[in-house]
């Protein structure tokens, strides 16, 4: 892996390198660096995390899930992934399912995507195949409303690791 920036680094990036070294750790969804980088200077890791978690709570309900319709299915065709994703999922043992249990991650998927409207969330490098599928099974019988917000909860967990990747943090509390 690449040497990580300090934050003072951070702080010195042009706007367009920023974009390019931070738009991919909230999924598909540049923007979210983007709007984030006019908040520099940071004074550490933590407030830098603390600002992009800030913009996402700050986005309306339509936001939000745009953010998690940004996110692939599990189980989805390994080529179309982001390479995070791809790592991400291939160290939770997604990508070493057998048929059946790929059969029936993408029902449930199916299920999750036809109830809420996004596809089903969750910080992969934190759980395993297992824990991914009993999560989705027993997040179905959430509300709408409990979805969004425990999907963004594991969109800033995945956000925390990707950021913690390409950031020096040792100071951090998180």
């Amino acid at each position: 892996m690449a040497t990580k920036l300090s934050i003072s680094a951070v702080n010195e990036l042009d706007y367009r390198d920023f974009i390019h070294k931070f738009g991919s750790v909230v999924e598909m969804t540049s923007l979210c660096a983007a709007a984030v980088c006019a908040k520099r200077p940071f004074w550490s890791f933590d407030s830098f995390v603390a600002a992009m978690c800030q913009f996402i709570d700050d986005l309306p309900e339509d936001g939000r899930a745009g953010i998690l319709r940004s996110h692939p299915d599990l189980a989805d065709r390994l080529e179309s992934l982001t390479p995070e994703s791809q790592r991400e999922q291939t160290q939770a043992g997604i990508t070493a399912l057998s048929m059946d249990e790929i059969k029936q991650l993408k029902h449930y998927n199916r299920l999750y995507n036809d109830k809420f409207g996004f596809p089903f969330v969750i910080c992969a490098r934190l759980n395993n195949k297992d824990a991914i599928l009993g999560g989705i099974q027993t997040r179905l019988y959430n509300n709408g409303d409990q979805e969004l917000k425990c999907g963004i909860e594991e969109v800033k967990k995945i956000m925390l690791l990707r950021m913690k990747d390409l950031v020096e943090c040792e100071d951090s509390k998180l």
